[in-house]
């Protein structure tokens, strides 16, 4: 079990190339991985990413529940002996890389390795995509609510869903796009 010294879901993509010829060997062990994962605490999931061209990189993302359980898996016995059954089959050791949920949904997928997002510019950005939303919702959207006469504790609820709905599929996007200069300096 976690002590609860880090409790938020982390994401780990590993990169590694299959040696020629041993692709499918390589593949299937990974999948041999993701069952051994099933019985460690903490595991949310895995998928295995094909190369789409032969010769090019496999990619694997597993999800634990915390940094604790994907450490505990890290220094378990199953993942020493199911990696040195992979190394015939693969060229070197995987490129890791990890991604909190936050750095996922502000950078995405392509994030430079080793980038971590300090958390008070996290905080600048997210404010400056919610204090506009927010103040459009509560100036066009919640008077109707009042009409309605709805509870306040239900129109909160609504105007938070509406509010976290456009910021996470409108606003997000296009503030961290524009604001990347400021996420990830020009150096990474």
């Amino acid at each position: 079990m976690s002590d609860g010294t880090n409790q938020s879901a982390v994401t780990r993509i590993a990169r590694r190339r299959a040696r020629p010829g041993h692709a499918a060997q390589y593949e299937e062990l990974v999948r041999e991985m993701f069952g051994l994962m099933r019985a460690h605490h903490g595991f949310l999931g895995a998928e295995l990413i094909p190369p789409e061209a032969e010769g090019g990189q496999h990619q694997v993302v597993v999800n634990f529940a915390s940094q604790d359980d994907l450490a505990r898996w890290d220094g378990s016995a199953q993942r020493r002996e199911i990696f040195a059954r992979m190394r015939p089959h693969a060229e070197g050791e995987p490129e890791h890389r990890r991604l909190s949920a936050i750095d996922e949904w502000f950078l995405g997928p392509d994030v430079p390795r080793g980038v971590v997002v300090p958390r008070w510019k996290t905080a600048v950005v997210t404010w400056m995509g919610i204090w506009p939303l927010a103040s459009l919702v509560l100036w066009l959207v919640a008077p109707v609510w009042k009409d309605l006469g709805l509870p306040f504790l239900l129109s909160t609820a609504i105007n938070v869903v509406l509010i976290v709905a456009g910021m996470v599929f409108l606003v997000s996007p296009v503030l961290t796009k524009a604001m990347r200069w400021f996420l990830v300096p020009r150096g990474r």
